[in-house]
Order: C-alpha cells, then structure tokens, then sequence
C-alpha cells in the first residue's frame, strides 16, 4: 500500500494529525496500532508547565497569608504592590456604612411590681417585641428584689450591654445606673391600691388563678393547710406576720431603691420613691385605668408600644387575661380594712401621690379620668415605730413558664 506523503508547515514542523475515534470493534488488533492515549487530567487544556506555574502562585499566595497572620500585617511587597495599583479602597469610593438610628429612648427598663397586672402587661411586651422587632430582655431570677452591691453592677453590666433598643423587666427594687458608671436608662411602672394588691396576693399565694387548679400547690408547697386556709380576717385582727408590716411595706422599695432605708416605712423612704418618680419614670400608671396607661405609653414609647391598645382589646386577648384573675377572693370586714389602712399609711400617700401626676399627665394629653373627685383619704395612726424585718418574697416567684406556653398557642 503507498504510503501518503507528510505535510509539513512553513517552519519544517510536521502538522498535528487530527484524532480520530477508533471504531466500536477497532483496537489495537484490529485494523493497525493505534496511538495510545494520553490519560485525563483536571486541567485538559494546561501543560505541564502551566500547572507548575499555577501551583507556584498558589504556594506564594499561602505564603504571604502566613507573613500577614505572624507579623500583624500584610509583607512590604503587598504594600508595594497596593502602592503600584492605587491606594482606592471601598470605604473610600462608597464611605463607611451608615451607622444604625436608634429610636429614643431606646433603654427601657420596667422594674414591674408584684400583683399590679405585671403579667398581662408582660404578655403585651412578648407580642409587641415579635411584631417591632425591639430587644426584649427577661431574667431567670424572679424572686429577689434587693441586691447586693455586687449584685447590682453584674446585673446593671449585663442590662446595659443588651442589644438595643432593649426594654429589660424585672421584679427589682429600682436601680441607680449612674452610681456605677452606667447610662441611666427610662423607668416605666404600674401600681395599684395597697389594700387592693395586698388580697390579690394573699389569696393568689393560696389558691392560685382560674389558669388551673394546682398552679398555687405549685407556688406554695409548703404552706401548711391551717396557713392556706387561715381566714383574712383573723391573720389582719390577731396581727400575723404576714398581714403586718414590714410585710405591708412592698409597694414604696420599687421606687425608693437598693438603700437598706428603703425597706423601712418612714418618710425617709416615701420621700426618696417621690423623688425618682419625678427624676428616672417617664410613666408610673395606675393599673385601675390601665387603658388609659396602654395609650399613653403608646404615645411615648411608640417603637415599642404602637397598637398596644388594639392587642389588649382583642378578644382572644382578653379570654387569656381573664384567665389571671385570682379566685376564692373574699373582703374583709370594715374594721379589718381600716386596720389595713393604718397599717399602709406610707403606701397610700405614695400611692396617691403617684396617680395625681398621673391624672396631670392624662389632662395634659386631654384625657378624661374616671373619677372626677378623689376618694377620700383615710386618718392614719401608726401606734409605734415600726421595727424591720426581712420580708418573704415567695409571692414573686417565676411567670415566665406560663407566658412562654400561652404565647406559644
């Protein structure tokens, strides 16, 4: 067979001889011998001699990472090198970010007294945070109002380091930010009528709410059955601990402080609550007309409280808040009520103190109160100096279960 003649290109070079694909029965013994095959790579269209330059750039690469990372810094050639391209970077075509607007105030702390409607206003917190998307900051511990000094800088550090705006609820005696170094953050508080707060506790820590049969067994296990069924009448006339004071004192430390004074009934303590009313409160509402606290917190507060007011008056909402109610509730005799109100003299003048400026605010906004006329006031005599004791907090044990699963519903 004659053999066809090479072809060769302008140089001498022999042409490159197009591959053709052997037949589905071709092969080595058959039809001739054929080239063999150079095996696949990764890179099928780099030599040899590419690859090598291609791992060599990456092993510089590697090397000059290594420099950076062991010397703080990147090597003098990549500065070089920066220096050779230009000194533009992105903060310097595009400025830095814009910073993030927070809302003002945009620290919130509600120091929620026991037994004025904390738990439906914290029911709110937990719907209003998910919908305006505000930091909603709780604690694990429930049952501890005083602190200690170190306690109160470790709680105050991690209050103020909280992502903001934050709205942070306790039961706490108030805390004075600024003694140790921190911002002072805005107060909000509800109270309620001493006498009022007093039996709702009372028989709350005995028998519990229409949310189940057992929760008070649960908060009180250890109450003796002659406790739990002692008659009110009897713990008010026969003067039990727990219908006295220091007892009797709960309302005023909310708002006087950490100071060991704060804890006795006196006018030392009542002066000092007025006074950080008036400084550290944006609001102090009264939970009798917890409306018209809703809407004005509303308007201060709005990025945290808008529609407020339209959640609580849903109806679904108000089938759970009913459900907070305290049950087998009785009301004690006329005389074991003035004995009440001799008893919380220093609570009843706050606590009227405290809703006069907060009818002024509602005025000023050109809302109506409820009442025209104040009721009266009851005379007060305190027979003797009080002496103080360490108060039982078991009252205040944990909500946070039981608005955790309702809110899970």
């Amino acid at each position: 067979m004659k053999k066809q003649p090479q072809q060769h290109n302008s140089r001498g070079c022999q042409e490159p001889r197009p591959h053709v694909a052997p037949s589905a029965g071709g092969g080595p013994g058959q039809g001739g011998a054929w080239r063999r095959r150079r095996p696949l790579s990764l890179l099928p269209f780099l030599s040899l001699r590419d690859y090598g330059f291609c791992m060599a750039a990456l092993l510089l690469f590697c090397l000059g990472s290594l420099f950076f990372q062991l010397n703080g810094g990147p090597p003098h050639f990549l500065l070089d090198l920066r220096h050779y391209l230009g000194n533009s970077t992105y903060l310097d075509d595009h400025g830095p970010p814009p910073r993030k607007v927070l809302p003002f105030p945009s620290q919130v702390v509600y120091n929620r007294v026991g037994k004025c409607g904390s738990r439906t206003v914290v029911l709110l917190l937990r719907i209003l945070s998910e919908r305006h998307g505000f930091n909603l900051v709780t604690s694990d511990i429930h049952n501890k109002t005083r602190l200690t000094k170190n306690e109160q800088t470790e709680l105050i550090k991690n209050i103020s380091t909280a992502e903001q705006p934050y709205l942070f609820t306790r039961h706490v005696h108030f805390l004075n930010f600024s003694r140790f170094g921190g911002e002072q953050p805005v107060y909000i508080n509800i109270i309620r009528d001493p006498v009022n707060r007093f039996l709702s506790n009372y028989f709350f820590r005995r028998f519990g709410d229409w949310r189940g049969e057992q929760n008070h067994m649960i908060r009180t296990p250890s109450m003796r059955q002659e406790e739990r069924y002692l008659d009110i009448n009897v713990c008010i006339l026969e003067n039990y601990p727990e219908c006295s004071n220091p007892r009797l004192f709960y309302i005023i430390p909310y708002f006087c402080g950490q100071h060991p004074r704060c804890r006795e009934p006196g006018e030392w303590a009542l002066e000092r609550a007025k006074l950080n009313v008036n400084e550290n409160f944006l609001l102090v509402g009264i939970l009798e007309e917890l409306e018209d606290v809703l809407l004005l917190l509303e308007r201060f507060l709005p990025h945290y409280f808008k529609d407020v007011l339209s959640i609580y008056k849903n109806p679904e909402h108000r089938k759970l808040g009913n459900l907070t109610v305290t049950v087998k509730k009785t009301i004690p005799s006329p005389e074991a009520i003035q004995i009440l109100y001799q008893r919380m003299r220093y609570e009843y003048e706050f606590y009227y103190y405290v809703k006069e400026q907060f009818h002024l605010l509602k005025r000023k906004f050109g809302l109506k109160s409820h009442s025209s006329e104040p009721p009266p006031k009851p005379e007060f005599f305190i027979p003797s100096p009080l002496e103080t004791e360490e108060p039982i907090d078991d009252e205040e044990q944990d909500d946070e279960k039981w608005l955790e699963d309702i809110y899970k519903r």
